[in-house]
């Protein structure tokens, strides 16, 4: 008898790695499945991050901010945006 199982010892461990393996590949081909329908965070346009403020939102900022966010601000042409067109760089974070 022990004989017997020391012969499937190792059919019974290539079976459970076998079983773990294909329980690591289906979760991770559901997750990659979930992430390709995940927007990227820029791609939020102003009209839908301020959905509640229908006549638009003023992108100047009144407080102090950084040098990086002004040149931010600059680069995507913020000055000259017009409502709903406005880039989201132009928001501070």
């Amino acid at each position: 008898m022990t004989d017997q199982m020391s012969r499937l010892r190792p059919v019974f461990a290539w079976a459970a790695l076998g079983v773990l393996l294909a329980a690591g590949v289906a979760q991770s081909a559901t997750a990659l499945r979930e992430s390709g329908s995940i927007q990227p965070p820029d791609a939020r346009t102003a009209q839908q991050m301020f959905a509640d403020a229908p006549d638009g939102v003023d992108p100047i900022v009144t407080g102090p901010v950084s040098a990086a966010f002004k040149q931010r601000q600059k680069d995507a042409n913020c000055d000259t945006a017009v409502w709903p067109k406005i880039p989201r760089a132009c928001y501070p974070d």
